[in-house]
């Protein structure tokens, strides 16, 4: 079996594109990977569209290490965001044709599962104004619809450290949201890289008494040696790793022990495959793994079939039930998320199908997300209301 045919398409939201890859190959089998590009997404097309000509046409999709690595080596230049998001499309397309042909879900082909649920918790919920009043009804609204976990960024567009008025409010909307859902249920605090290790210390200090599962990046994410210093100064869980985009980096996080929750992004990190390799690293230094996830029922479903045979996984971080929820029309199939958790996908391949008259019905137009502006956090609903 050979790669006749590298198809790329994008799929428009009023704050992500989401870019789909359909290989075709000579037996008739076609597959399907997706990433979500903030602001980069003619880059990927244009590294795909170079990728097609030099590796991926002509090649055999049952051997993707050997096509991942010309991928990643064989161009030379180190890879970074653009490349191994290009990479982990044809990996994906790569898994779900193999499973197609073989009559299989993908799980099945890793190994098999080592748990027959998948938790999920809810992004994208709170595209409401900053007041405890309404985060707290759209906190309520998630537990509500089913969700036993949820997180969201409760601060404003600041950088390196609070105002003190930003603070307290900051607070309040955790409050609030804890109240909301009561003590059962996981609050997962994103942080979004913006503070010092100080002042995201002191944050966290502040924030212990509403019991969150984890603050998710609390500095920026190149500096290991910072990371560190915040993961010895609080008692919560520190997660971070959707913007390192090659196992290799994970190396002194691992070695520091500077975080207890990882989350690659499969669509940004060369694949499943890529994901599973660090995934079994962070086994042997007892850190768990939780990926990231923006994308649509493509890259949701490609987190299952990881999340399936993965035995440190810890919850599936999930957006289209709040967020877009039009794109899960882009490709039929997916599992919904019931009492808290997703089913694993049964259909051969990755289990989803993508609609290309869906997506080309909704090209990109643009999108830009800006995490410091000042109304970021329900941007993309106003632009779509307007």
């Amino acid at each position: 079996m050979k790669i006749t045919k590298v198809e790329p398409l994008v799929l428009g939201t009023p704050w992500r594109d989401m870019t789909y890859v359909r290989l075709h190959t000579d037996d008739g089998f076609v597959g399907v990977g997706e990433t979500r590009m903030l602001g980069h997404t003619e880059a990927l097309l244009g590294y795909l569209n170079e990728a097609a000509r030099n590796h991926v046409v002509g090649a055999d999709p049952f051997n993707i290490e050997s096509l991942v690595w010309r991928m990643k080596r064989g161009d030379y230049g180190r890879a970074g965001e653009v490349v191994m998001s290009g990479i982990a499309c044809v990996e994906m397309a790569c898994w779900d044709i193999v499973g197609k042909a073989l009559g299989e879900p993908v799980w099945r082909l890793l190994g098999g599962n080592v748990r027959d649920r998948v938790k999920a918790y809810a992004n994208g919920w709170y595209t409401v104004e900053r007041t405890p009043e309404q985060f707290h009804e759209a906190a309520r609204a998630v537990v509500d619809s089913g969700y036993r976990a949820l997180k969201f960024d409760p601060f404003g567009p600041g950088r390196w450290e609070l105002e003190l008025e930003e603070s307290r409010r900051s607070v309040e909307l955790v409050e609030a949201v804890r109240d909301a859902v009561g003590p059962d249920v996981e609050v997962l605090i994103e942080m979004h890289g913006r503070f010092t290790p100080a002042e995201a210390t002191r944050v966290a200090g502040e924030l212990a008494r509403f019991s969150p599962s984890w603050i998710e990046e609390p500095v920026p994410p190149e500096n290991i040696e910072a990371l560190s210093k915040v993961s010895a100064a609080t008692p919560l869980a520190v997660a971070t790793g959707e913007r390192i985009h090659d196992r290799f980096e994970f190396r002194e996080l691992f070695s520091r022990q500077a975080a207890d929750v990882i989350q690659p992004d499969i669509g940004h990190f060369g694949g499943i495959s890529e994901a599973r390799k660090v995934a079994a690293t962070a086994e042997t230094h007892y850190v768990l793994v939780a990926p990231h996830n923006v994308g649509g029922p493509v890259l949701t479903a490609a987190n299952l079939h990881l999340a399936a045979v993965t035995e440190n996984f810890k919850i599936q971080e999930h957006f289209n039930d709040f967020a877009d929820a039009h794109v899960k029309q882009a490709a039929p199939g997916l599992p919904e998320v019931e009492d808290g958790y997703f089913e694993l996908p049964t259909a051969p391949g990755l289990g989803v199908e993508l609609d290309v008259d869906f997506v080309r019905e909704h090209p990109a137009s643009g999108a830009r997300f800006d995490l410091y502006a000042e109304d970021w956090h329900f941007r993309g609903t106003k632009e779509k209301a307007s």
